[in-house]
């Protein structure tokens, strides 16, 4: 981490860890943050259910995140999302409201968000869903399973692929 005397040490940015080759580090991801396609295959499991299996995806990448993956809601059986009361504002994207994630007999309460009316370069994100990957059974990226990112609010998606530090965890809030 690079100190800066008086500055209180949750604010000061990490050293970044090198990428190896076919890596990707958070701290090259840009800010304001940014949607890209994706076509690898994003299965998604709950209640010992398939609820997703898609080549349909985006992600968004921001500066100290791991990646958010969106699929799209015609990649949920019916049933598998139920919208939830309550809403929480992005300064990037907007209004995120969230559902309740169904499946196998389990219950994710607020376990994903949309944008239904995305701020200007969010679009692709209106007709899409992003899961908590903590509270799925299981989360698969090109059939590697994902880690989640640490912190209640954030629902990035770590892969073998990417390298951090990560913010989320105790500490990090001022990165």
């Amino acid at each position: 981490m690079v100190r800066v005397p008086g500055f209180p040490e949750s604010f000061r940015r990490p050293k970044p860890i090198k990428p190896k080759p076919g890596q990707e580090s958070v701290w090259d991801y840009p800010r304001p943050p940014k949607v890209e396609p994706r076509p690898e295959r994003i299965v998604v499991r709950l209640g010992g259910q398939v609820i997703a299996d898609s080549t349909d995806s985006v992600r968004v990448l921001e500066t100290s995140h791991p990646p958010v993956y969106y699929l799209p809601l015609d990649a949920f059986p019916p049933g598998v999302l139920i919208p939830r009361e309550g809403t929480s504002f992005c300064e990037f994207k907007g209004e995120a409201y969230y559902f309740d994630v169904v499946a196998g007999g389990r219950i994710v309460s607020r376990g994903g968000w949309t944008y239904p009316r995305p701020a200007r370069g969010f679009e692709a994100l209106s007709s899409r869903v992003a899961l908590y990957p903590e509270h799925m059974d299981s989360c698969e990226v090109n059939g590697e399973q994902v880690t989640f990112q640490d912190g209640s609010f954030y629902g990035g998606w770590i892969t073998q692929q990417i390298v951090g530090p990560f913010k989320g965890g105790p500490g990090t809030s001022g990165w």
